[in-house]
């Protein structure tokens, strides 16, 4: 091992990343490392960068497959730079703040609906946003995980 080198281990330890994660992160595409010999893992010194590229882009809430799409398109799959995180989190603000709206519009519409106790079908914003049951026909209706109505089967 060259002193280039890390371990997971050590790469572990020092970017403060459990060893599951990082495996995690390389069957993800996200890290890479060369096998030994004894197949073991070794990390050259600036994958401490790119985890902490990684880790602070789950931060701020972006998905690692849209991390992966940001590093592939780095030339040589080098390891992210300042300005490469300033141009990133710049083309990332929009749907940052898409998802800020969203959660700011839920928050609302929850303390509503908790203040009114009444969970209408036809005015509660968050069973039923727009009134979007309405447009489906009359009838019974469900909302799955994703808010999408359901007619409910007898």
């Amino acid at each position: 091992m060259t002193s280039a080198e890390l371990t997971i281990g050590q790469l572990s330890e020092r970017s403060g990343v459990a060893v599951s994660a990082l495996h995690f992160y390389e069957a993800k595409g996200l890290l890479s490392s060369r096998r030994t010999g004894g197949n073991q893992r070794r990390y050259t010194r600036d994958s401490l960068r790119r985890v902490a590229f990684i880790r602070a882009a789950q931060r701020v809430g972006i998905p690692l497959a849209m991390v992966g799409e940001a590093l592939a398109r780095l030339p040589d799959a080098r390891t992210p730079t300042r300005a490469d995180w300033a141009r990133l989190s710049a083309a990332w603000r929009g749907e940052l703040d898409a998802r800020i709206h969203q959660l700011t519009t839920l928050r609302d519409a929850l303390s509503d609906c908790i203040g009114c106790g009444c969970l209408s079908m036809r005015r509660c914003r968050l069973a039923n946003p727009g009134d979007i049951a309405a447009t489906i026909g009359p009838g019974a209706r469900r909302f799955d995980e994703r808010g999408a109505c359901r007619m409910r089967r007898p």
